[in-house]
Parts: C-alpha cells; structure tokens; sequence
C-alpha cells in the first residue's frame, strides 16, 4: 500500500516553512522570525512549484494502492493542491490590502502581544524584532502590486479603499503609545535590566523607524494615488478575470460543485422561510405591525440595550456559558481540553470587525479567543447573544476547531486544515441547540437566533447579487434593511465585507443545511437508536472535510449502526 501518511507529513512540514504565520497559530513556533512576502510573483511561484510536485506525488499513486483508512487524506491533500493552484493562477496579490482582512490588520494583532506571537523570552522578543522588520518589504511590494493593479483594472471598490485609511493612519504613533510597544510594558519579570534596555532600544527603533514609515508610505499611496483610482463597482466580476475569480471563490469556500444561480435561488428559498419563522415570534409577543416595523421595535427595545460599559457586555456572554453549561453533556461527550477565553475586540480594528473566535494551541499555551467589538455599549443590542456566543465560543467554534487541533489520529495538515462549508456550517448549525442548552427562553432571544439565521440566508442572495448579477452596494444595503433586523451602520459594515471577501460569506448556510440534513437523515433511519452525541462525535472527529466528503462519512456511520444493530 502506499505510504500515504508519510506524504502528508512531508506536505505538512514543507508547507509550514512556507507559511510561517499558519505554523504558529498550530503552536509551532519554529518560524516565528519569519515573514514572507507573500504577495511577491517570486514568492508565489514558490508555492506553485510547491504544490505542483504534491500535485505529482498524488497522481503517481494508483488509486487501488490507496488504504481505506487514507483515503479520506489522500482526497483532502488532493483538493488542497488543486485549490491553490488554481488560486494561484488568478491576480489576486493585485488586490493586498482590505478592510477586512489583511496584513496591516494582522502585524498589530501579532506584534500587540494578546495574539499568536509569543512574547516570553527574549528569543521570542527577537523572533519578533526579525519577523516585523520584514513588513518594510512587504509594504512595499504592496504598493508595487497596487500600482499594476491600476494599470490593470484590478482595484478595490472605493467605498473599501477609503475605508482602509484610517485603518493604517491609526496605527502609526510614538514608539511609546505604538500597540508594538505592549511587549515591552509588559516585559516578563525575569528580564534583567540589561535585556529591558536592549529590547526596548530596538523595539523603539523598529516602531519608529521601519513599522511607522512603512504605514505611512501605504497611507500616502491609498490617499494620494490609490482611491482616486478605485472603482465605483461592488463586485468581483467587474475587474478583469472577475467571474473566473468569483467561480473559484464559490467553489472554495462552499467545497461544492453548485453554481452562484443555485445558491442565489437557495438563499431566496431560505429567506422566504425564515421570515415565516419570524413571523410567528411576532405574533407570540402581540407586536401589530408588518414585520420590517418589528425589525426596528427590537432595534429600539430598551431592555435589549441594558449596558453602560463595555465591561457589562463581555460579563453578558460569561452568564451565557454558565447558564448552558449542565445541559452540554447531554449533547456533547467530546469535550476539548484547550482552554478559552472571552476579549473585546482590540480598539484599533473594532470598528470594521465582526465578532470572531481565534484557535488556541493544542499545546496549551495558547487559549482559544472569542472576540467581541463592543464600540458603544449603550448602543448594544443584546437580542442576538445567545446564539452569537454558540456560533463563536461554545459549542461552536471552540469546540470544533479545538477538537480537530487536539486530535492526533488525524495526519498533522488536518490538524489545521479549514474549509469554511464545514467550519462555518458546524458553527452555524449548534445556533439550533439552543433549547437544546437551555437558552432562548425568551422569544426575543430565540428571534436574536432567527436573525443569525437570516443574515446567513441573505448572505446567499447579496453575495451572489454583488459578486455575479451585478448588484450595487446600495441595492446590497437596501435587501439587508427589508429582511433583517440590523442597524443601518452594521449592515454597511457587513455588505463591505462581502465585498471585500468574495464567496466566504456562502459557507455558512451552505454548510448547515448539509449537516441538517445528515442530522435529519440519520435520526429517520436510526429511529430509537439514534444518540445525538454519537452524531456530534462523527461529525466533528474527522475534523474540517469537504461537503462531499463529510456526507460520505456520516452515510458511513449510519450504515455501520445500522449493521450493529442486527
């Protein structure tokens, strides 16, 4: 048979030299004083020949000499070389920078000292000290790709360009009030005096001289040169190559074969039935007007909006874990030893971020992170928390992604491994075990469920709309405002990321619905002998699989319960 876990494992060790951020969020801190310019064509060329010779080595194995037990391996390091080569093939360095995700956000997260660069000894300082004096570079390159990018067409919509701005112009301060210079507040207490002065001189020097003027160069070119030539369209498919961009993007992020007219058409089915499900909870709570009037009744109700600090809300989701936690064993038998934590989102990026949970080590060195972005705590609606929180944190995300990272049977890369149909769907699908966890006893909680719900409906039809039938921002906005119950300013925010992020926004719903349906599936033809957390179990232990792959297993399972039970 062939040595398929070898291949894996040589994959995995490559791959982590060539993706040096990826090795330490898995704890693997090896590379930490490393930064590739990632967005360079000598770079990227790298990578493809990277994964064109894993490419080979599969295609050279007949697939009879293929084990039963890696089977599921050698079809996920399948899918990750096509998928990379076929990204690689598109312009997208043209485009480094965005609102929502991209290395100017990601170097302060990392440099801040609250994210996956360790900061204990003073090789960890070091590490750093080398890692981000390659983001000079970087910005650099950057600004080289932004100007063939103009050449070409390839340019960011205007409403996010301008939006970056302030983003890179809020970064840049003294060395002593940079979020760079946390590291050396909070210098470990077996510091010498000696190693203090000669970090803090060098920390200085980097903020000051290298981190700060790189900032400001990427600043000048976004103001001066950059969103003069942005465009006014909304979509990918707009710029040269864009509905090739977007098909892959499709493809990517749900791991099927559907195209955008199938997911729009779901996505309207979805919104049509959810609004019916809304509907009831208006009635249930005796509101008399249409259900766009109840949108802005539950933006508006003052119990809804009960903190004046920011404080209050983190303490919010801290009740709601305690409160579900004795019914978590009822459901869930796996349960992750990686320890979690609840942060509001840091200052700097809270006003253009969502919600979002950030992987711990499985080492335990790192815990697993829901952030919260709080902005104005009077304006805070808590209506939705208590399915934010199962999203998120707990059973959501943490315990997914914390499941996958401890689980040493699988091969390393799958360890690791993240498709948004599965990760996404999983996290979407435990918002319905609510009352399962004894939550949503109050029907405006169990609408703040509808409305996540609903958002990831409307996802399918906006993001279509934007990216493959040529829909504006503003009709984006407009479709968001008629058939959920989000403010103005947080729909705005969310259809930027749309655009900012092709395709990532399908894998949500796309990815509930399959996992619904095995649920479903498997509890017709198990009858009374269906076991939830046997479900939950198979669900989660072969960690992040394609859509196809995941069906598979589960159709597996419940034939092999089946035969069992004979």
């Amino acid at each position: 048979m062939a040595d398929i876990s070898g291949l894996c494992e040589r994959y995995y060790e490559e791959r982590l030299e060539l993706f040096p951020f990826e090795a330490a969020q898995a704890g693997d801190m090896r590379f930490n004083d490393r930064f590739p310019i990632d967005i360079s064509d000598s770079y990227r060329s790298k990578l493809k020949a990277f994964f064109e010779k894993y490419k080979k080595q599969l295609n050279d194995i007949p697939a009879a000499q293929v084990d039963e037990k890696d089977k599921i391996s050698y079809d996920l390091l399948n899918w990750e070389c096509d998928n990379a080569l076929e990204e690689l093939a598109l312009p997208l360095n043209l485009m480094p920078l965005n609102q929502f995700d991209a290395m100017h956000l990601k170097l302060p997260q990392l440099g801040s000292g609250a994210g996956i660069q360790p900061f204990k000894t003073p090789k960890d300082y070091d590490n750093w000290l080398n890692r981000a004096s390659g983001f000079s570079a970087w910005a650099d390159t950057a600004i080289l790709n932004m100007k063939r990018g103009i050449e070409k067409g390839i340019v960011l919509p205007k409403a996010l360009a301008i939006k970056v701005l302030p983003q890179l112009k809020d970064v840049i301060k003294p060395a002593e009030k940079s979020i760079f210079w946390n590291p050396v507040k909070d210098f470990p207490k077996d510091f010498d005096a000696a190693e203090k002065k000669r970090l803090s001189t060098a920390f200085k020097n980097l903020i000051d001289n290298e981190i700060n003027p790189a900032y400001s160069r990427l600043a000048q070119f976004i103001e001066k040169d950059y969103i003069p030539h942005s465009r006014e369209t909304s979509g990918i498919s707009a710029i040269p190559q864009g509905s090739e961009i977007y098909r892959h993007f499709v493809k990517m992020w749900t791991t099927t074969t559907s195209s955008p007219d199938e997911i729009f058409e779901l996505g309207q089915r979805e919104v049509e039935r959810i609004k019916a499900e809304m509907e009831k909870v208006k009635a249930e709570v005796g509101f008399k007007g249409d259900i766009k009037a109840f949108f802005a009744h539950v933006n508006k109700l003052p119990e809804l909006h009960p903190y004046t600090q920011d404080a209050q809300a983190i303490e919010g989701f801290k009740k709601i874990h305690e409160r579900m936690q004795p019914q978590l064993l009822q459901l869930f038998d796996l349960v992750p030893k990686t320890a979690f934590e609840i942060r509001q989102t840091e200052a700097f990026r809270e006003a253009s971020a969502s919600a979002e949970y950030n992987q711990g080590a499985p080492d335990g060195s790192r815990p697993g992170i829901f952030y919260c972005p709080v902005l104005n705590p009077r304006d805070y609606n808590t209506f939705q928390d208590e399915a934010l929180f199962l999203h998120e944190a707990i059973p959501g995300h943490h315990y997914q992604c914390s499941l996958q990272s401890e689980n040493t049977d699988l091969p390393k890369f799958r360890r690791f491994l993240w498709y948004g149909a599965y990760g996404e769907g999983w996290a979407l699908y435990t918002e319905s075990l609510g009352k399962e966890l004894g939550l949503y006893t109050n029907p405006y909680q169990y609408f703040g469920r509808l409305g996540m719900e609903m958002h990831r409906a409307i996802r399918l039809v906006i993001d279509v709309g934007m990216h493959h039938k040529g829909w504006t921002r503003e009709q984006a906005i407009q479709y968001s405002l008629e058939n959920e119950a989000e403010t103005e300013q947080n729909t705005i925010a969310e259809i930027e990321r749309y655009m900012a992020i092709p395709g990532q926004a399908l894998s949500y719903k796309v990815g509930q619905l399959k996992i619904l349906e095995m649920r479903n599936k498997a509890a017709a033809e198990l009858a009374n002998s269906f076991d939830i957390r046997k479900f939950h179990n198979e669900t989660l232990k072969s960690g992040c699989l394609t859509l196809a792959l995941y069906e598979k297993t589960i159709n597996d399972w419940i034939a092999a319960e089946k035969k069992n039970r004979k």
